[in-house]
């Protein structure tokens, strides 16, 4: 039962200090709490790095970054002397004033320390709202305090230290305002809906060994598993060096299990340490930690291997503008920063033309941030890394992002936002295309984080399995597990489309790139470039909307073709091969996507995509003929379907001769029902017959 008290010397409140208790976990902001947006002032402010605003007084803004866990934090302000036998204080304001009735100051490292808290009105006038002559160290990290006036309006307030009373340094995690008597506590913003019983599966021996798995890596399709291994004799350098290693799942009847990995030797590993950072979303390029120098040493950076049938090709480099990262610590001399840089992660993202990475820049936060680089138009060069902002990044580390195949849902390790370890994995969506608004990041929870750090969440496209390592019940060191996702923390369901274009008349491949587009407005959303070691283009694709799926390539009509995802609420694997007709005499062209509104001759919007590339071709060869055809299906009267279909071509040609394409160039013919290409039994066997051809007469 909590206990109501007066303070010694403080007759001016009511002050609550239940035993302090792990609080209950649950999701968005505390209710009728309203905390501090700005600082007014402070007496001092501890120094952190050299970079960032760690232990800043602006630390002390928002809501709580560190309790309910407590301990240090340089997401907290601190003052400068620890000890200080005067007074310091940090007066803070507030958005809106607000009826004060409730106080929260939240101490993370060492509390008790707090002397008197002063309201501060809207006009100005200071209320001491508590005093304590003779603060001592109390184990309870929340102070509530409970002013008298219950009518007391709030615009700011100052919190008053005795740093010299409580022995260590004294950090004021958060400070905030209710209107509520109800004492306020504190949440994590832990992801709900975890089953009962979620709990890892160790990957076992073929994975694992006594030595340390880190770094996991899943491939798109879930089936090859890259990861990074020290303290193994296998290892191409010493045996504490790290290396690349691969393992393969393999199947037995309904029983599946990863195989005995494999060193993946040179040229992605050598003498010094390696690591691979992501996959490209074929699997066959490969994005590695550091850049590899031609006399076999290391330095910051990131390189790519594609895979050739002779192999891994010799990793090169990635060149990112002004691309660095700073070192943990304040550098002794002016070269240390090139000699000494901290650790650093990087995840493409799966359409390859957007960089993720963990690195501390000049206008860090404090410690490694989360940043964006973007892949140039020359396709060689990337943008200039930028932040992606304060929601994520705070002034401790966040580290390991992983970016899911729906390339807007991010996981990442965070030591500065509440959790349950020294490191706790949460996720966050990405809201717009600026990358600098997210949503709120949730917590993973207790049965993925740990009290220790955990980090490299990788996740197939599927987005049915997560790897990760882990220390926890492993054979030796740190293990490689795997947990199955639950909904609120799976990305968003996306379909893996593949395939590979062929000459509709030789049946031979082309080399020719694909791009989808939505249905509703043609803008292309993806783009998949010929992969000549597989003769395929792979696109990954959001499902619950329409595609055209649209294939250029010179002598050849342009293609488009519908891939209906609308209706598709999970993962799917697509397999589409698509075929060009040649730009010859005689040949006939179905233009798929020429669609119109049921029983009339109105174009359907999105129609004009397909017609604006025939249009182009007809420019491209001033001297070329066509003969438009319309069809119906077998649905109604006979001749009421062949004026139909005669309306309509019509408005094919009115289309065509508004671009600039002369009327004598454009012949047309009306079928009516007559040349079905499937049966009439089915709605969509109707579909395929109600169509608009066209068939070259003269090129």
């Amino acid at each position: 039962m909590p206990v109501w008290t007066f303070l010694s010397g403080c007759m001016l409140c009511l002050v609550l200090t239940p035993g302090w208790t792990q609080p209950e976990t649950a999701p968005g902001p505390d209710r009728g709490v309203q905390w501090a947006s700005r600082v007014v002032g402070a007496s001092s402010e501890a120094k952190g790095e050299m970079y960032g605003r760690q232990y800043k007084a602006v630390q002390a803004l928002g809501r709580p970054s560190k309790l309910p866990q407590t301990g240090d934090s340089p997401c907290a302000w601190a003052p400068l002397y620890p000890e200080n036998p005067s007074e310091e204080w940090i007066h803070v304001g507030f958005a809106r004033p607000m009826r004060a009735r409730q106080i929260v100051v939240a101490e993370n490292m060492n509390p008790g320390a707090v002397s008197r808290v002063v309201v501060i009105d809207e006009a100005g006038k200071e209320h001491s709202v508590y005093e304590n002559d003779n603060p001592t160290a109390r184990p309870e990290p929340l102070l509530r305090v409970f002013p008298k006036d219950s009518g007391l309006i709030g615009r700011e307030v100052k919190v008053v230290l005795m740093p010299g009373r409580v022995k260590g340094v004294n950090q004021i995690d958060a400070i905030g305002i209710s209107d509520q008597m109800a004492p306020v506590s504190l949440r994590i913003n832990v992801a709900q809906g975890t089953p009962v019983g979620l709990a890892k599966e160790n990957l076992g021996k073929g994975v694992n060994s006594p030595g340390e798995e880190l770094a996991p890596v899943i491939s798109p399709d879930g089936r090859t598993l890259y990861f990074t291994r020290s303290g193994h004799k296998g290892n191409v350098g010493k045996p504490d060096r790290q290396d690349v290693w691969v393992s393969t799942l393999t199947s037995s009847g309904t029983s599946t299990q990863w195989g005995e990995a494999i060193n993946l030797g040179p040229p992605i590993n050598n003498a010094n340490d390696n690591a691979v950072s992501c996959l490209s979303l074929d699997g066959r390029t490969m994005y590695l930690l550091n850049v590899y120098k031609p006399n076999g040493e290391m330095e910051f950076g990131l390189s790519k291997s594609v895979k050739t049938r002779a192999g891994w090709s010799t990793p090169k480099d990635c060149k990112i503008t002004d691309n660095y990262n700073l070192p943990s610590k304040p550098a002794r001399s002016s070269t240390q920063e090139e000699l000494e840089p901290d650790q650093a992660e990087f995840c493409i993202g799966p359409e390859g033309n957007v960089i993720v990475m963990a690195v501390r820049r000049r206008d860090t936060e404090g410690d490694r941030d989360l940043y964006v680089s973007f892949l140039q138009a020359d396709k060689v060069t990337w943008s200039e890394p930028r932040s992606l902002g304060k929601t994520l990044n705070t002034a401790d580390f966040e580290s390991s992002p992983f970016l899911a195949a729906d390339g807007r849902t991010l996981y990442f390790t965070s030591a500065g936002h509440p959790g349950f370890g020294d490191g706790d994995i949460f996720v966050s969506r990405r809201l717009d295309d600026t990358w600098t608004n997210w949503s709120e990041p949730e917590n993973l929870g207790p049965a993925i984080n740990t009290a220790e750090w955990d980090g490299y969440f990788t996740i197939p496209a599927a987005g049915d399995y997560a790897y990760l390592s882990s220390s926890a019940n492993s054979l030796g060191e740190d293990d490689i597990f795997r947990l199955k996702l639950f909904t609120a923390i799976k990305p968003d369901p996306v379909a893996i489309v593949s395939g590979q274009v062929f000459d509709v008349v030789t049946k031979k491949a082309i080399a020719s790139e694909v791009m989808a587009g939505l249905v509703k407005d043609s803008k292309a959303v993806s783009k998949a470039e010929y992969n000549p070691e597989t003769g395929e283009y792979k696109l990954i694709l959001a499902t619950q909307k329409a595609y055209n799926l649209m294939v250029t390539k010179a002598g050849y009509f342009p293609l488009t073709e519908l891939l209906d995802l609308s209706k598709d609420k999970r993962f799917r694997d697509i397999r589409r091969n698509l075929y060009l007709t040649p730009i010859e005499s005689g040949q006939k062209v179905t233009m798929r996507e020429v669609l119109f509104e049921q029983s009339k001759p109105a174009l359907l919007p999105g129609s004009d995509a397909e017609l604006n590339r025939l249009t182009d071709m007809l420019k491209q060869y001033p001297d070329m003929e066509i003969l438009v055809e319309g069809h119906t299906d077998n649905q109604g009267e006979w001749a009421l379907n062949v004026k139909l279909s005669e309306d309509r071509v019509q408005v094919v040609k009115a289309y065509l001769v508004a671009q600039g394409i002369a009327e004598t160039r454009i012949q047309t013919k009306a079928w009516g029902p007559s040349k079905p290409v499937a049966s009439n039994e089915t709605d969509e066997k109707r579909r395929q017959n109600r169509r608009v051809e066209f068939t070259i007469l003269k090129r």
